[in-house]
């Protein structure tokens, strides 16, 4: 009977597979470069395409960069241009047959997204919590902006509801196309209606544009930026280029009977992305004449 029963048990776990198996806690999706990861160590890289992102690790993006992340229910996170952005309590759990997936988000600089995806079928619960330094949200399916500078903190909420707390303030936003903004060191101000001209010009600052020279999941092209005889000179090029914040891969190819290396960056959309990429980068850490390919 304890055998039965047991072999029963496995059988229902095997019919409904945690999520924690199918999907990481948080990967890359698209890049504007330059941009890096941090890792708790302190070590720092160019960000790339499919990374799987893990707590304690920082996304810092440089000017006119941004960064496209999704939690593994499928919200999107976005983050714009000079931005710093901390992860921490990621993780996927199975309470009473139910997947939970957690999040803290913590914005120290820059403008920032999270939306939840209707084309993702998840059923279970988010428990994400975002801070933007000094406003904190707890996010239960919506569709919310906020920023930090060097003035004052806004949080927007676009679509569902939050609940946020500042110091000695609490409260909950629940009206679509409303806005917080609290200055540095004084009271929050009353929450207000957002205009749809400032919601588009937020909206933008987190929106990784067309022909920006952006890399995505799913990019077949290519730009090659440099080409050396040895393994030593190609690596200096691509060190460069990584400590720069460019995903550079190396290639070898076999040419006759030598090996030439060829220095590139994948998963760029189009042929327009690729090459608007390449022109940013032309005279560059030793960059003379960029290709592009699929």
């Amino acid at each position: 009977m304890k055998i039965k029963s047991l072999l029963a048990a496995l059988l229902m776990l095997a019919a409904v597979p945690a999520l924690a198996a199918a999907r990481p806690n948080i990967v890359v999706e698209g890049v504007q470069m330059p941009a890096w990861v941090e890792h708790a160590s302190g070590a720092r890289d160019a960000l790339s395409i499919g990374a799987v992102l893990v707590n304690k690790e920082r996304i810092y993006t440089g000017p006119g960069a941004r960064a496209l992340l999704r939690l593994a229910d499928g919200s999107l996170i976005k983050l714009g241009e000079n931005g710093i952005l901390a992860l921490d309590d990621l993780g996927q759990s199975r309470i009473k047959l139910k997947d939970i997936v957690t999040a803290s988000l913590d914005v120290l600089s820059g403008a920032f997204r999270f939306t939840t995806q209707a084309l993702y079928k998840f059923k279970g619960e988010r428990d994400v919590k975002v801070r933007v330094v000094t406003i904190t949200a707890g996010v239960r399916g919506t569709d919310l902006w906020g920023k930090a500078d060097a003035t004052r903190d806004i949080l927007c909420l676009i679509e569902g509801k939050v609940t946020v707390a500042r110091e000695n303030e609490a409260f909950t936003m629940d009206q679509p196309m409303s806005f917080y903004v609290a200055p540095k060191g004084q009271a929050g101000q009353p929450v207000a209606p957002v205009p749809k001209e400032q919601l588009d010009k937020w909206s933008a600052e987190t929106e990784i544009a067309a022909g920006s020279g952006a890399a995505r999941k799913g990019g077949k092209w290519r730009v090659y930026l440099a080409e050396a005889g040895n393994q030593s000179d190609a690596l200096a090029i691509y060190d460069q280029l990584r400590n720069a914040g460019y995903a550079a891969e190396i290639r070898p190819v076999k040419v006759e009977d030598a090996t030439t290396y060829r220095v590139r960056i994948s998963n760029l959309a189009s042929k327009q992305e690729a090459e608007t990429l390449g022109g940013k980068l032309k005279g560059k850490m030793g960059i003379t004449e960029p290709k592009v390919s699929k």
